[in-house]
């Protein structure tokens, strides 16, 4: 079996404050709500799934948002930053709908928005020609016309970039892109991947504001375990297949000391309720339903996502 991975299945960032989480990536940024449940190794903390109207893999930033937590600070060993794909000509849309929401905009490069979310996760949005074979949420607050579709990449730090593009390029299926000197771009069919070395730099600290990990696809769970085969013959401590209910996965530290997931692109999120309903009401996992209503009482109340665009659609 050939292991190459289509690219991004998701990723996992921490956040501080629920409703301000949920108030920022469904409205300032347009996404679409598709899963509220909670973390299922902490089940006093919610587990946000923002994407496009399906939850498409590829399509999906989830978040644990720990009320109160201290913000954390990106560096080496973690993924530094978040690219979403919007189709082309977009960005000037963008520019507005993020100055008219108070978002302050980074130097982001041709083609590209850089700023960061309330807690101060970096993010950029990116004008790609795939974006536009992908499909819009016809129904979202931003028009088919502008909306972010995927995740377009992640940039990653490391203290040693070359142990890491070899197991980015030997096992994961990455191709090499641009770069100058340690530092490359990858690509596989769907996502692109930064590393950046950072020798000398202080690791990242965990917290608000940084991403937990980062999940790449497996078409199937047995394409998942030919995966683990060959990342455990590599002497990497890989954990079993753990039941995330819309997925399955495995979890690993690549040689840099980020956080990697292999996620399944299945079952998806309409397992437990309807393609119209996502997102809509707290789901939980056969294993917790005997402790719903202790969890309820836990878990922070929420307001419904404001629905008021920063600007026209």
């Amino acid at each position: 079996m050939s292991l190459e991975t289509s690219g991004i299945h998701h990723v996992t960032a921490i956040a501080s404050d629920p409703q301000a989480n949920l108030d920022f990536y469904t409205g300032a940024l347009g996404l679409r709500l598709v899963k509220r449940t909670v973390n299922f190794d902490d089940p006093g903390t919610y587990h946000f799934y923002f994407g496009d109207e399906a939850g498409r893999p590829g399509s999906l930033l989830t978040f644990f948002p720990w009320p109160g937590i201290p913000r954390g600070r990106p560096g080496p060993g973690m993924v530094t930053r978040v690219r979403f794909a919007a189709p082309p000509g977009a960005l000037e849309f963008w520019r507005a709908r993020l100055a008219a929401a108070g978002v302050a905009l980074e130097r982001g490069g041709r083609g590209a928005l850089a700023f960061g979310d309330p807690d101060g996760l970096p993010l950029a949005i990116h004008e790609s020609e795939r974006a536009s074979s992908l499909p819009a949420w016809q129904g979202g607050p931003v028009a088919p016309a502008h909306a972010l579709r995927a995740l377009e990449g992640v940039t990653i730090e490391v203290t040693h970039a070359a142990p890491t593009l070899e197991l980015l390029t030997t096992s994961l299926g990455f191709r090499a892109g641009a770069g100058a000197g340690a530092d490359r771009t990858l690509d596989s069919k769907h996502s692109t991947v930064e590393v950046i070395e950072r020798p000398g730099v202080s690791a990242g600290r965990p917290g608000a504001g940084t991403v937990h990990h980062v999940a790449w696809r497996a078409r199937d769970e047995a394409e998942q375990r030919a995966w683990r085969e060959a990342l455990v013959a590599r002497g990497l401590g890989v954990t079993p297949v753990r039941d995330r209910c819309y997925f399955r996965s495995i979890y690993f530290f690549e040689p840099g000391g980020v956080l990697f997931e292999i996620a399944t692109d299945g079952p998806g999120f309409a397992l437990d309720e309807p393609l119209e309903a996502l997102g809509t009401s707290l789901q939980l996992p056969d294993w917790l339903e005997a402790q719903r209503a202790s969890i309820e009482r836990a878990l922070p109340q929420l307001r419904a996502p404001s629905r008021t665009d920063p600007a026209p659609r």
